[in-house]
């Protein structure tokens, strides 16, 4: 048996590709093709002995020579001499020969032995680690099976062998579209196809893949595609199956959206994904008895009736969420579809919105971003239809009101609801409505003694009601009583009641509803130390949705050691939760609390203001120091506002943007708190903004970096600042321009050039004029787009900014491409690419490696454009800019399609529309998708060539572009056809 004979290494082989051997990692020289065909021969026999005459037969056909049997014997010895100490491994018996391989030693074994555990996996539900096994199986081909072998033994096997891997693909494919990467499958699913044009399980996934990724019209061209192409060559109608995918899709079958298209094949496991959402529940949940009985019973109705609706109302503190999580994670046998649980922070300055929470929803569902249509009512309505079916709960916890919740209710029969808020549902049609109340006192103990410890409390039972009475009965004020004495061993449950007595008197000033709230922090706040109780009234001035330690360090002043100790001494208090080590966030009314002891104690506006101050400050220096990293040599540091407060500071490049993308939600909140403030504030703030760029085409942050910007427009002009104005328009063009907004983003930066020469402020007079010089060569004015890149390059140059006259060289390239000055755009771009390498590498230089690569393929320069693209691609992918990275592919399709392999150029297009999906534009998505459409076209896909088109001209004419023209002619001859 070749498997470890004592040597220490073992015999391996591989026949799906090149026929080779090893001994352990060093290859063994296995001779002559007619030698590893003999090789090949004897492992596909799996072990079995191959006789002589089969040998023959396999090696040369029909026509053996002379020698034949000679031969074999021959290339048999020098197999055995190859082998060495493993030479036994060949063994000859009953006249002909065999091979013993040990365990794992040939690469079809393991592929096989992959491929079934794959089929357990799923069987057993696991899709995500049947994935993982079929592209394991996968990865073991190595191009064409038995390479460079010629004759009809290793014809007939490699057709075996490649048919094998065609059928392991399909699995993994199919799997692929079982746990929802539609948009991915689509790429892979469109090459396949076109590569083996008459196999229609191919065509099947495909029509499924583009049906979920809400490319309908596609989906029926690729049937209608199918039926020609099969009565063309075959004289043959498709299968039943696809035909009836094809009526499914044309009935808009919502099942399509939720199960899988192997639903219907038992061995498949689960068909969708079940969402298990609830948060944890605690450990020592205490009493509330008739409560869990109530909403229990109410949850146990929604089997075999509309959905059923329980909402619990009561003052903050009270235990909402917590019994509500409870009941939940005990009637999750009851909704075996799955769990979605939601905070929509309705007690916050922003609640959370209706059509932001249905779109996570969606996601967890199953389904792909780029089927979810904007608008509440359109995801209302495909949330409730992909419900359909199904028996799931859906726990919306901190509700502001029911105009809120009503969209987010699943309403279907089996379906059910759980509602907290801190207001009554009356609104909510047929809720079941709960009011829940403080504890009861023997309740209230319990949970006092449960945190504490009977040990402590059995023998001051009294002073242990004295101080659940303190607390109001109030879940929250017990635990932030009961957590304070657990953590200070010396203190006996005596000295607290003692305490708590003197904070009595405010309770009895107090005198209902939210007030009783605020008595429960106060239990907690009025025992804080000096530094303590300073810490946690400046954390709360900050928005955000947490806070890290450094940025928690900047508000205090103070250093990370003496911030950490504050801060977790704050944990212990209850006063403030840990997100994540070295993370930090307020339960939403606990913010409120800090915010109102900020201003009830007198805390000077002055400080105040200086703690957001720092906070700005920390953002903006270390945005700073991130852009620095990333643009060696840009000036725009130069010209941003100074900051007194120091940020972090990085030496590598990952870890600086692993923080900006990590911080974008707070560092867009500081922003925007800032909105309102005038003079160097609102300076600093959008200087801010002009730092974090990265975040503007990142899609997840888009929308937000957007709306920080409008405000601090908006608040320069309040001011009248002019140079903040300027700043901000310059922010606004650029996002403008990356979301297709031509227009818009034009308007912005004309106004932000003006202000810039008013004010003497270069970055406008940079930055936007190199904006209107791009937005110029997308609408195809060339002679505007020189003029304006021209004003630009002046004034980069005037700056001393290198890596900004490279960009704007990069831009002048394209108009030069636009007037028909190729070569002249290929020197601009070597020019470019010089100034990048001179100001040091960085992820910039692939900005000008793609520019180079446009003018390369106008030149006819096809080979060394796709070396430029190819270089540039994972330069991008590795620093985030994703839409870098989409329109890097969407080129490298271009280039596929000019030099005639529109399989790859289609596979490719398919990669760009996915990568942007979040951002880019309609404007873009439009141009992809005409060259996919002709990409499709090319390889006979002419139906869902027309769909693309046809989607590509609405978004044109929408957008009065000129390329509608381009995208009628494509049409023409298909409509004449």
């Amino acid at each position: 048996m070749a498997g470890d004979t004592g040597h220490g290494q073992q015999l391996r082989f591989t026949v799906l590709g090149p026929v080779r051997a090893w001994r352990g990692d060093e290859p063994l020289h296995t001779g002559s093709p007619q030698q590893r065909a003999l090789l090949a021969a004897l492992l596909l026999r799996g072990g079995r002995t191959a006789t002589a005459p089969e040998l023959v037969d396999a090696l040369w056909g029909e026509e053996p020579p002379h020698a034949a049997l000679a031969a074999l014997r021959t290339y048999a010895s020098r197999l055995r001499k190859a082998f060495g100490p493993d030479a036994d491994a060949l063994v000859s018996e009953s006249g002909g020969y065999a091979i013993r391989v040990g365990y794992g030693g040939l690469d079809i074994d393991t592929a096989e032995r992959l491929a079934a555990e794959a089929d357990k996996a799923r069987g057993a539900g696991d899709r995500a680690r049947a994935r993982e096994l079929m592209n394991e199986a996968l990865d073991l081909w190595d191009g064409e099976p038995l390479a460079g072998l010629s004759g009809p033994y290793a014809d007939t096997q490699r057709a075996r062998l490649e048919e094998w891997r065609l059928s392991i693909l399909e699995t993994r494919l199919d799997l692929d579209l079982e746990v929802g990467c539609h948009a991915e499958a689509v790429s892979e699913l469109t090459a396949l196809t076109a590569a083996h044009p008459l196999r229609e399980r191919l065509r099947e996934l495909l029509m499924l893949a583009l049906y979920r990724s809400g490319r309908q019209a596609e989906a029926l061209a690729v049937y209608a595609d199918t039926r020609r192409l099969l009565a063309d060559e075959l004289g043959v109608d498709p299968c039943s199956e696809l035909s009836e995918l094809q009526q499914r899709i044309l009935n808009a079958d919502i099942a399509l959206n939720v199960h899988p298209a192997a639903a219907d094949r038992p061995a498949a496991g689960p068909t969708f994904i079940r969402p298990a959402q609830l948060p944890a529940t605690v450990s020592d949940f205490t009493g509330r008895t008739a409560f869990v009985s109530e909403l229990s019973e109410q949850l146990a109705t929604a089997e075999g009736r509309v959905m059923a609706v329980s909402a619990v109302a009561g003052i903050g503190g009270v235990g909402k969420t917590t019994l509500a999580v409870h009941v939940a994670h005990a009637a999750r046998h009851q909704f075996p579809d799955g769990q979605l649980y939601v905070d929509l922070q309705g007690t916050g300055p922003v609640v959370a919105e209706p059509e932001a929470v249905l779109g996570s929803f969606l996601r967890a569902l199953g389904v792909p971003d780029s089927a979810i249509p904007d608008g509440v009512e359109e995801r209302s309505a495909l949330f409730r239809s992909t419900l359909d079916g199904r028996r799931v709960l859906a726990l919306l916890d901190n509700a502001r009101d029911a105009a809120q919740v009503r969209p987010l209710l699943p309403g279907n029969e089996g379906c059910a609801a759980l509602v907290t808020s801190r207001a009554r549902m009356v609104g909510l049609a047929g809720a079941h409505l709960v009011d829940l109340d403080v504890m009861s006192p023997e309740e209230a103990l319990v949970l006092f003694t449960r945190i504490v410890g009977p040990e402590r409390v059995d023998s001051e039972r009294d002073a242990a009601m004295d101080v659940v009475a303190a607390c109001g009965f109030l879940p929250l004020a017990i635990r932030i009583a009961a957590s304070r004495l657990a953590a200070r061993r010396t203190w006996t449950v005596s000295v607290l009641a003692r305490k708590l007595g003197d904070e009595r008197r405010r309770l009895d000033e107090l005198r209902a509803g939210d007030l009783a709230v605020k008595a429960t922090f106060e239990l907690g706040y009025g025992q804080l130390e000096p530094a303590q109780a300073r810490a946690f009234r400046l954390l709360g001035l900050a928005d955000g949705p947490d806070i890290s330690l450094a940025a928690a360090a900047a508000v205090l002043d103070l250093d990370l050691d003496a911030t950490e100790e504050l801060l977790e001494s704050l944990v212990d208090t209850s006063l403030l939760e840990s997100a994540a080590p070295g993370r930090y966030r307020y339960h939403d009314l606990l913010r409120l609390y800090a915010r109102s002891c900020a201003e009830r104690d007198e805390l000077p506006p002055s400080e105040r203001e200086a703690a957001l101050s720092r906070l700005l400050d920390f953002y903006l220096a270390t945005a700073a120091g991130v852009y620095v990293l990333e643009r060696p040599g840009d000036q725009l540091l130069t010209h941003l506002t100074p900051t007194t407060h120091p940020g972090l500071t990085f030496t590598d490049r990952g870890a600086a943007g692993d923080w900006l993308f990590a911080e974008a939600g707070c560092l867009l909140a500081c922003v925007r708190q800032h909105s309102g403030a005038s003079g160097d504030t609102t300076r600093r703030a959008v200087d801010l903004l002009l730092a974090a760029k990265d975040l503007a085409e990142s899609g997840a942050d888009s929308r937000q970096y957007e709306q920080a910007a409008t405000a601090l427009l908006a608040s320069a002009q309040a001011t009248g600042d002019t140079r903040a104005e300027g700043r901000a328009r310059t922010v606004l063009a650029h996002v403008h321009s990356i979301a297709g907004r031509f227009a818009q983003a034009d308007a912005q930066a004309r106004q932000a050039v003006q202000l810039g020469r008013a004010s003497e402020d270069p970055i406008p007079c940079c930055y936007a004029a190199n904006n209107r010089g791009i937005i110029a060569i997308y609408e195809h004015r060339h002679e505007d787009a020189e003029a304006y890149i021209g004003q630009a390059l002046a004034a980069f140059r005037a700056d001393g900014n290198k890596p900004g006259e490279a960009s704007a060289l990069c831009n002048l390239s394209r108009a030069h491409l636009g007037a028909g000055r190729v070569q002249s755009a290929v020197r601009l771009t070597e020019q470019a690419i010089a100034l990048y390498r001179e100001t040091n590498v960085s992820w910039r230089l692939a900005n000008a490696l793609y520019a180079y690569a446009v003018a390369l393929t106008s030149a006819g320069r096809h080979e060394e454009a796709m070396a430029r693209l190819q270089e540039a691609l994972p330069v991008f992918r590795d620093n985030r800019q994703r839409l870098w990275e989409g329109m890097t592919l969407f080129r490298m399709a271009e280039l596929y399609l000019a030099v005639r392999e529109p399989a790859k150029a289609a596979a490719h297009a398919e990669h760009a529309l996915a990568q942007l999906r979040d951002t880019g534009g309609g404007w873009r998505r439009a141009n992809i998708l005409t060259v996919l459409g002709r990409s499709l076209d090319a390889f006979g896909q002419s139906g869902r060539a027309h769909a693309c088109w046809t989607e590509a001209l609405g978004i044109f004419e929408q957008l009065g572009s000129s390329e509608a023209a381009e995208v009628r002619e494509l049409l023409t001859p298909v409509a004449a056809a």
